[in-house]
């Protein structure tokens, strides 16, 4: 261990944080997987209630280019509170991987 592994392990290296809200769909026409991050900070718009809002339109790249339209909603501390979808449903990170989801 190097001098400066030393020091990162004394001040405790947290490494980048991911500032981002991950979502996982499946397409309503094709079944495939898509896996995308919204950025709290750059994503979000600011609704006139102090809310904010994202949204997102995903488009797979392996069987059926559907577009699937997903719209989230966070308070006004950017914590997720709820979400809507069109041609697709929601699953879960698990689910995305047994499907065979590529990793980025």
């Amino acid at each position: 261990m190097g001098f400066l592994d030393s020091l990162k392990s004394f001040f405790g290296d947290a490494g980048p944080k991911d500032d981002g809200y991950w979502i996982y769909v499946r397409c309503s026409r094709c079944g495939e997987v898509i896996k995308t991050r919204i950025d709290l900070q750059g994503s979000l718009s600011l609704q006139d209630d102090g809310t904010y809002v994202a949204h997102k339109t995903l488009v797979g790249n392996q069987l059926c280019f559907q577009r699937v339209e997903v719209t989230l909603h966070f308070d006004s501390q950017r914590h997720f509170t709820d979400r809507d979808i069109a041609f697709g449903e929601f699953i879960t990170a698990e689910e995305y991987a047994q499907a065979g989801g590529p990793t980025p």
